[in-house]
Protein backbone atom coordinates (compact mmCIF):
# COMPACT_ATOMS: atom_id res chain seq x y z
CA UNK A 1 0.00 0.00 0.00
CA UNK A 2 2.80 2.39 0.94
CA UNK A 3 4.61 1.54 -2.31
CA UNK A 4 1.47 2.23 -4.33
CA UNK A 5 0.97 5.64 -2.70
CA UNK A 6 4.67 6.47 -3.21
CA UNK A 7 4.49 5.44 -6.86
CA UNK A 8 1.42 7.58 -7.48
CA UNK A 9 3.06 10.49 -5.72
CA UNK A 10 6.18 10.25 -7.90
CA UNK A 11 4.05 10.00 -11.03
CA UNK A 12 2.00 13.02 -9.91
CA UNK A 13 5.13 15.15 -9.47
CA UNK A 14 6.65 14.03 -12.78
CA UNK A 15 3.75 15.33 -14.82
CA UNK A 16 3.62 18.72 -13.10
CA UNK A 17 5.01 22.06 -14.24
CA UNK A 18 8.72 22.64 -13.61
CA UNK A 19 7.87 25.54 -11.29
CA UNK A 20 6.17 23.18 -8.81
CA UNK A 21 9.15 20.80 -8.78
CA UNK A 22 11.66 23.59 -8.17
CA UNK A 23 9.42 25.10 -5.49
CA UNK A 24 9.40 21.76 -3.69
CA UNK A 25 13.20 21.61 -3.85
CA UNK A 26 13.40 25.13 -2.41
CA UNK A 27 10.97 24.17 0.33
CA UNK A 28 13.11 21.17 1.29
CA UNK A 29 16.08 23.42 2.03
CA UNK A 30 14.06 26.25 3.57
CA UNK A 31 12.11 23.90 5.85
CA UNK A 32 15.27 22.28 7.14
CA UNK A 33 16.61 25.74 7.87
CA UNK A 34 13.47 26.89 9.69
CA UNK A 35 13.30 23.64 11.65
CA UNK A 36 16.65 24.31 13.28
CA UNK A 37 15.42 27.14 15.52
CA UNK A 38 11.63 27.41 15.31
CA UNK A 39 11.16 25.57 18.60
CA UNK A 40 14.06 27.36 20.27
CA UNK A 41 13.69 30.95 19.06
CA UNK A 42 11.48 32.17 21.92
CA UNK A 43 13.76 30.40 24.42
CA UNK A 44 16.76 32.14 22.83
CA UNK A 45 15.16 35.59 23.04
CA UNK A 46 14.04 34.86 26.60
CA UNK A 47 17.60 33.95 27.60
CA UNK A 48 18.79 37.24 26.15
CA UNK A 49 16.61 39.02 28.72
CA UNK A 50 13.10 39.34 27.29
CA UNK A 51 10.00 38.56 29.39
CA UNK A 52 6.66 37.18 28.11
CA UNK A 53 5.34 40.68 27.34
CA UNK A 54 8.60 41.66 25.60
CA UNK A 55 8.29 38.51 23.51
CA UNK A 56 4.79 39.62 22.60
CA UNK A 57 5.92 43.12 21.67
CA UNK A 58 8.78 41.80 19.52
CA UNK A 59 6.47 39.48 17.61
CA UNK A 60 3.91 42.26 17.27
CA UNK A 61 6.52 44.55 15.70
CA UNK A 62 7.32 41.75 13.27
CA UNK A 63 3.62 41.44 12.50
CA UNK A 64 3.26 45.16 11.84
CA UNK A 65 6.17 45.13 9.41
CA UNK A 66 4.91 42.07 7.56
CA UNK A 67 1.47 43.64 7.24
CA UNK A 68 2.94 46.64 5.44
CA UNK A 69 4.65 44.48 2.83
CA UNK A 70 2.19 41.63 2.29
CA UNK A 71 -0.65 43.78 0.96
CA UNK A 72 1.32 44.75 -2.17
CA UNK A 73 3.30 41.47 -2.28
CA UNK A 74 0.68 39.54 -4.21
CA UNK A 75 0.10 42.39 -6.64
CA UNK A 76 3.85 42.70 -7.16
CA UNK A 77 4.06 38.97 -7.84
CA UNK A 78 1.22 39.31 -10.36
CA UNK A 79 2.96 42.22 -12.05
CA UNK A 80 6.67 41.37 -11.85
CA UNK A 81 6.70 37.60 -11.35
CA UNK A 82 6.71 34.97 -8.64
CA UNK A 83 10.44 34.32 -9.11
CA UNK A 84 11.49 37.83 -8.09
CA UNK A 85 9.29 37.76 -5.02
CA UNK A 86 10.63 34.38 -3.95
CA UNK A 87 14.20 35.63 -4.27
CA UNK A 88 13.41 38.77 -2.29
CA UNK A 89 11.72 36.77 0.45
CA UNK A 90 14.58 34.29 0.78
CA UNK A 91 17.15 37.09 0.90
CA UNK A 92 15.26 38.77 3.73
CA UNK A 93 15.11 35.47 5.58
CA UNK A 94 18.86 34.95 5.30
CA UNK A 95 19.49 38.48 6.57
CA UNK A 96 17.08 37.98 9.47
CA UNK A 97 18.81 34.82 10.64
CA UNK A 98 22.18 36.58 10.48
CA UNK A 99 20.82 39.35 12.71
CA UNK A 100 19.58 36.77 15.22
CA UNK A 101 23.00 35.14 15.21
CA UNK A 102 24.76 38.44 15.85
CA UNK A 103 22.32 39.89 18.42
CA UNK A 104 24.03 40.69 21.76
CA UNK A 105 20.69 41.35 23.51
CA UNK A 106 16.99 40.73 23.02
CA UNK A 107 16.34 44.23 21.63
CA UNK A 108 18.25 43.54 18.39
CA UNK A 109 16.35 40.31 17.83
CA UNK A 110 13.36 42.51 17.01
CA UNK A 111 15.10 43.46 13.75
CA UNK A 112 15.80 39.83 12.99
CA UNK A 113 12.18 38.95 13.67
CA UNK A 114 10.96 41.78 11.43
CA UNK A 115 13.05 40.46 8.54
CA UNK A 116 12.10 36.80 9.00
CA UNK A 117 8.41 37.58 9.56
CA UNK A 118 8.23 39.75 6.47
CA UNK A 119 9.98 37.00 4.52
CA UNK A 120 7.59 34.33 5.79
CA UNK A 121 4.58 36.48 4.95
CA UNK A 122 5.84 37.08 1.41
CA UNK A 123 6.32 33.34 0.99
CA UNK A 124 2.78 32.66 2.24
CA UNK A 125 1.48 35.07 -0.37
CA UNK A 126 3.55 33.75 -3.28
CA UNK A 127 3.79 30.00 -2.64
CA UNK A 128 0.04 29.28 -3.08
CA UNK A 129 0.21 31.17 -6.37
CA UNK A 130 2.45 28.41 -7.75
CA UNK A 131 -0.09 25.71 -6.90
CA UNK A 132 -2.98 27.91 -7.96
CA UNK A 133 -1.48 28.40 -11.41
CA UNK A 134 -0.16 24.93 -12.23
CA UNK A 135 -2.56 22.49 -10.50
CA UNK A 136 -6.04 21.61 -11.75
CA UNK A 137 -8.93 22.27 -9.36
CA UNK A 138 -9.87 18.59 -8.99
CA UNK A 139 -6.40 17.65 -7.77
CA UNK A 140 -5.33 20.88 -6.11
CA UNK A 141 -5.57 19.78 -2.46
CA UNK A 142 -3.80 16.51 -3.29
CA UNK A 143 -1.01 18.43 -5.01
CA UNK A 144 -0.65 20.94 -2.19
CA UNK A 145 -0.60 18.21 0.45
CA UNK A 146 1.94 16.24 -1.60
CA UNK A 147 4.14 19.32 -1.75
CA UNK A 148 3.84 19.67 2.01
CA UNK A 149 4.58 15.98 2.55
CA UNK A 150 7.82 16.04 0.61
CA UNK A 151 8.84 19.42 2.00
CA UNK A 152 8.17 18.32 5.57
CA UNK A 153 10.73 15.50 5.64
CA UNK A 154 13.59 17.84 6.69
CA UNK A 155 11.43 19.11 9.55
CA UNK A 156 11.53 15.62 11.09
CA UNK A 157 15.29 15.68 11.46
CA UNK A 158 16.12 19.37 11.89
CA UNK A 159 14.78 19.81 15.47
CA UNK A 160 16.66 16.72 16.67
CA UNK A 161 19.88 17.84 14.98
CA UNK A 162 19.38 21.21 16.64
CA UNK A 163 18.78 19.54 20.02
CA UNK A 164 22.07 17.62 19.67
CA UNK A 165 23.97 20.80 18.79
CA UNK A 166 22.37 22.70 21.66
CA UNK A 167 23.19 19.95 24.14
CA UNK A 168 26.78 19.79 22.91
CA UNK A 169 27.19 23.56 23.26
CA UNK A 170 25.87 23.91 26.80
CA UNK A 171 22.06 23.50 26.75
CA UNK A 172 19.08 25.71 25.97
CA UNK A 173 20.85 29.01 26.43
CA UNK A 174 21.69 31.80 24.02
CA UNK A 175 25.20 30.40 23.72
CA UNK A 176 23.95 26.95 22.78
CA UNK A 177 21.31 28.15 20.32
CA UNK A 178 23.18 31.02 18.60
CA UNK A 179 25.24 28.95 16.07
CA UNK A 180 22.04 27.50 14.63
CA UNK A 181 21.02 30.89 13.28
CA UNK A 182 24.22 31.10 11.25
CA UNK A 183 23.53 27.62 9.88
CA UNK A 184 20.06 28.81 8.89
CA UNK A 185 21.47 31.78 7.00
CA UNK A 186 23.77 29.45 5.03
CA UNK A 187 20.84 27.18 4.14
CA UNK A 188 18.87 30.14 2.84
CA UNK A 189 21.70 31.02 0.47
CA UNK A 190 21.33 27.52 -1.00
CA UNK A 191 17.57 28.07 -1.40
CA UNK A 192 18.25 31.36 -3.18
CA UNK A 193 20.57 29.56 -5.61
CA UNK A 194 17.87 26.96 -6.37
CA UNK A 195 15.31 29.61 -7.30
CA UNK A 196 17.78 31.82 -9.16
CA UNK A 197 19.16 29.10 -11.41
CA UNK A 198 16.25 26.67 -11.79
CA UNK A 199 12.89 28.42 -11.34
CA UNK A 200 10.98 29.34 -14.51
CA UNK A 201 8.53 32.13 -13.87
CA UNK A 202 4.81 31.59 -14.29
CA UNK A 203 2.57 33.21 -16.86
CA UNK A 204 0.60 36.12 -15.46
CA UNK A 205 -2.64 36.20 -17.48
CA UNK A 206 -3.90 39.74 -17.69
CA UNK A 207 -2.26 40.75 -14.44
CA UNK A 208 0.25 43.08 -16.05
CA UNK A 209 -2.66 45.29 -17.08
CA UNK A 210 -4.31 45.49 -13.67
CA UNK A 211 -3.54 48.38 -11.40
CA UNK A 212 -2.84 47.93 -7.70
CA UNK A 213 -6.17 49.41 -6.63
CA UNK A 214 -8.31 47.79 -9.31
CA UNK A 215 -6.98 44.34 -8.44
CA UNK A 216 -8.16 44.64 -4.86
CA UNK A 217 -11.47 46.15 -5.90
CA UNK A 218 -12.10 43.18 -8.18
CA UNK A 219 -11.33 40.77 -5.34
CA UNK A 220 -14.24 42.14 -3.34
CA UNK A 221 -16.59 42.56 -6.30
CA UNK A 222 -15.90 39.25 -8.11
CA UNK A 223 -14.89 36.99 -5.22
CA UNK A 224 -17.23 34.59 -3.41
CA UNK A 225 -17.98 35.33 0.28
CA UNK A 226 -14.70 37.22 0.54
CA UNK A 227 -15.48 39.13 3.74
CA UNK A 228 -16.63 36.03 5.56
CA UNK A 229 -13.52 34.16 4.45
CA UNK A 230 -11.32 36.94 5.75
CA UNK A 231 -12.86 36.60 9.22
CA UNK A 232 -12.28 32.86 9.01
CA UNK A 233 -8.67 33.39 7.90
CA UNK A 234 -7.95 35.74 10.78
CA UNK A 235 -9.05 33.16 13.33
CA UNK A 236 -7.11 30.47 11.49
CA UNK A 237 -3.95 32.58 11.61
CA UNK A 238 -4.07 33.20 15.35
CA UNK A 239 -2.46 29.87 16.42
CA UNK A 240 0.45 30.48 14.05
CA UNK A 241 1.26 33.79 15.69
CA UNK A 242 0.99 32.43 19.22
CA UNK A 243 2.86 29.18 18.55
CA UNK A 244 6.11 30.58 19.95
CA UNK A 245 4.63 30.39 23.46
CA UNK A 246 4.28 26.58 23.27
CA UNK A 247 7.98 25.61 23.48
CA UNK A 248 8.54 28.32 26.10
CA UNK A 249 5.68 26.86 28.15
CA UNK A 250 7.08 23.34 27.74
CA UNK A 251 10.49 24.45 29.02
CA UNK A 252 9.57 26.88 31.79
CA UNK A 253 6.34 25.37 33.13
CA UNK A 254 6.65 21.68 32.28
CA UNK A 255 10.44 21.44 32.64
CA UNK A 256 11.09 19.99 29.16
CA UNK A 257 14.68 19.59 27.96
CA UNK A 258 16.10 20.35 24.52
CA UNK A 259 15.36 16.90 23.09
CA UNK A 260 11.73 16.94 24.27
CA UNK A 261 11.23 20.41 22.78
CA UNK A 262 12.79 19.16 19.54
CA UNK A 263 10.67 15.99 19.51
CA UNK A 264 7.51 18.07 19.89
CA UNK A 265 8.32 19.81 16.61
CA UNK A 266 9.40 16.58 14.89
CA UNK A 267 6.15 14.91 15.97
CA UNK A 268 4.19 17.84 14.53
CA UNK A 269 5.77 17.30 11.13
CA UNK A 270 5.53 13.51 11.33
CA UNK A 271 1.75 13.89 11.17
CA UNK A 272 2.13 16.06 8.07
CA UNK A 273 4.40 13.52 6.37
CA UNK A 274 2.18 10.53 7.16
CA UNK A 275 -1.24 12.03 6.54
CA UNK A 276 -0.88 14.92 4.08
CA UNK A 277 -1.55 12.84 0.96
CA UNK A 278 -4.47 10.85 2.46
CA UNK A 279 -5.98 14.11 3.74
CA UNK A 280 -5.57 15.68 0.30
CA UNK A 281 -7.22 12.73 -1.44
CA UNK A 282 -10.02 12.68 1.13
CA UNK A 283 -10.60 16.42 0.75
CA UNK A 284 -10.83 16.26 -3.04
CA UNK A 285 -13.16 13.24 -2.85
CA UNK A 286 -15.38 13.79 0.18
CA UNK A 287 -15.36 17.56 0.69
CA UNK A 288 -12.92 20.05 2.12
CA UNK A 289 -15.19 21.50 4.77
CA UNK A 290 -15.82 18.05 6.23
CA UNK A 291 -12.11 17.44 6.55
CA UNK A 292 -11.52 20.78 8.27
CA UNK A 293 -14.33 20.01 10.71
CA UNK A 294 -12.63 16.71 11.51
CA UNK A 295 -9.07 18.03 11.89
CA UNK A 296 -9.68 21.21 13.89
CA UNK A 297 -10.89 19.47 17.08
CA UNK A 298 -7.74 17.33 17.03
CA UNK A 299 -5.64 20.49 17.01
CA UNK A 300 -7.69 21.93 19.88
CA UNK A 301 -7.02 18.72 21.80
CA UNK A 302 -3.28 19.35 21.37
CA UNK A 303 -3.62 22.68 23.19
CA UNK A 304 -5.49 21.07 26.09
CA UNK A 305 -3.00 18.21 26.28
CA UNK A 306 -0.10 20.66 26.40
CA UNK A 307 -1.64 22.36 29.42
CA UNK A 308 -2.46 19.14 31.26
CA UNK A 309 0.58 17.08 30.19
CA UNK A 310 1.81 15.04 33.20
CA UNK A 311 5.11 14.03 31.58
CA UNK A 312 7.40 14.39 28.58
CA UNK A 313 5.55 11.73 26.57
CA UNK A 314 2.35 13.75 26.80
CA UNK A 315 4.21 16.87 25.68
CA UNK A 316 5.43 15.07 22.57
CA UNK A 317 1.89 13.78 21.99
CA UNK A 318 0.61 17.35 22.11
CA UNK A 319 3.16 18.23 19.45
CA UNK A 320 1.91 15.31 17.37
CA UNK A 321 -1.70 16.47 17.55
CA UNK A 322 -0.70 20.04 16.69
CA UNK A 323 0.31 18.77 13.25
CA UNK A 324 -3.38 18.51 12.33
CA UNK A 325 -3.42 22.31 12.22
CA UNK A 326 -1.02 22.30 9.27
CA UNK A 327 -3.05 19.65 7.44
CA UNK A 328 -6.19 21.70 7.94
CA UNK A 329 -4.46 24.90 6.82
CA UNK A 330 -3.55 23.43 3.44
CA UNK A 331 -7.13 22.29 2.86
CA UNK A 332 -8.29 25.80 3.75
CA UNK A 333 -5.80 27.29 1.29
CA UNK A 334 -7.29 25.17 -1.49
CA UNK A 335 -10.75 26.57 -0.76
CA UNK A 336 -9.36 30.10 -0.66
CA UNK A 337 -7.75 29.78 -4.09
CA UNK A 338 -11.10 29.01 -5.68
CA UNK A 339 -12.99 31.97 -4.22
CA UNK A 340 -11.57 34.46 -6.78
CA UNK A 341 -10.72 34.37 -10.49
CA UNK A 342 -7.30 32.94 -11.24
CA UNK A 343 -5.84 36.24 -12.47
CA UNK A 344 -6.59 37.81 -9.08
CA UNK A 345 -4.74 35.23 -6.98
CA UNK A 346 -1.91 37.63 -6.20
CA UNK A 347 -4.22 40.43 -5.11
CA UNK A 348 -6.35 37.99 -3.13
CA UNK A 349 -3.30 36.56 -1.37
CA UNK A 350 -2.24 40.09 -0.51
CA UNK A 351 -5.65 40.91 0.98
CA UNK A 352 -5.65 37.73 3.09
CA UNK A 353 -2.14 38.45 4.30
CA UNK A 354 -3.12 42.00 5.23
CA UNK A 355 -5.87 40.74 7.53
CA UNK A 356 -3.63 37.99 8.89
CA UNK A 357 -1.09 40.70 9.56
CA UNK A 358 -3.58 42.50 11.76
CA UNK A 359 -3.82 39.29 13.79
CA UNK A 360 -0.03 39.06 13.79
CA UNK A 361 0.17 42.51 15.35
CA UNK A 362 -2.46 41.96 18.02
CA UNK A 363 -2.22 38.29 18.98
CA UNK A 364 1.33 38.25 20.47
CA UNK A 365 0.44 41.17 22.75
CA UNK A 366 -2.79 39.43 23.74
CA UNK A 367 -0.77 36.28 24.42
CA UNK A 368 1.71 38.14 26.60
CA UNK A 369 -1.09 39.78 28.54
CA UNK A 370 -2.86 36.46 29.11
CA UNK A 371 0.40 34.80 30.18
CA UNK A 372 1.24 37.44 32.77
CA UNK A 373 -2.25 38.34 34.03
CA UNK A 374 -4.19 35.05 33.93
CA UNK A 375 -1.37 32.53 33.77
CA UNK A 376 0.42 30.74 30.90
CA UNK A 377 -2.39 28.21 30.48
CA UNK A 378 -4.80 30.96 29.44
CA UNK A 379 -2.91 31.41 26.17
CA UNK A 380 -3.69 27.89 25.04
CA UNK A 381 -7.31 27.90 26.20
CA UNK A 382 -7.74 31.11 24.18
CA UNK A 383 -6.26 29.47 21.07
CA UNK A 384 -8.59 26.48 21.34
CA UNK A 385 -11.64 28.71 21.79
CA UNK A 386 -10.90 30.75 18.65
CA UNK A 387 -10.69 27.59 16.55
CA UNK A 388 -14.14 26.51 17.69
CA UNK A 389 -15.50 29.90 16.61
CA UNK A 390 -13.89 29.62 13.18
CA UNK A 391 -15.79 26.38 12.51
CA UNK A 392 -19.05 28.27 12.99
CA UNK A 393 -18.00 30.72 10.29
CA UNK A 394 -16.86 27.90 7.98
CA UNK A 395 -20.33 26.34 8.11
CA UNK A 396 -21.63 29.23 5.98
CA UNK A 397 -18.86 29.08 3.34
CA UNK A 398 -18.91 26.69 0.33
CA UNK A 399 -16.12 24.11 0.43
CA UNK A 400 -15.59 24.26 -3.31
CA UNK A 401 -16.26 26.87 -5.96
CA UNK A 402 -16.09 25.99 -9.66
CA UNK A 403 -14.80 28.69 -11.99
CA UNK A 404 -14.62 28.23 -15.71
Amino acid sequence: MTGLILGRGIDFVRRQHRALKVNIAKNLVANFSMGLTQQYQSIYVRDLGAGPMELGYINSVGGFSSTLITLPAGWLADRFGVRRMLLAGLALMAAGYAVFGAAPGWQLTAIGLVLTTVSTSVTWVVCPMVCGNVLRSEERVTGMQLCDTVSAFPRLAAPLIAAYVISALGGMTAKGIRPLFWAQAACMLVAIAIIYFLFEDLARPGSNRASFVSGFRRVFSEGVMVRRWLAFSMLTALPMYLAFYAPLYAKEVKGAGSYVVGLMDSAHWLVVVLLAIPVGLGSDRFGRRRVINLLTPLYCASMLLLVHAPNDVALVASGLLSGFFMLSAVVQAAISIELVPRELLGSWSGVISLFRGIVNIASPIIGGFLWESLGPEAVFYFIAATQVVKLLILASIPSKVTRG
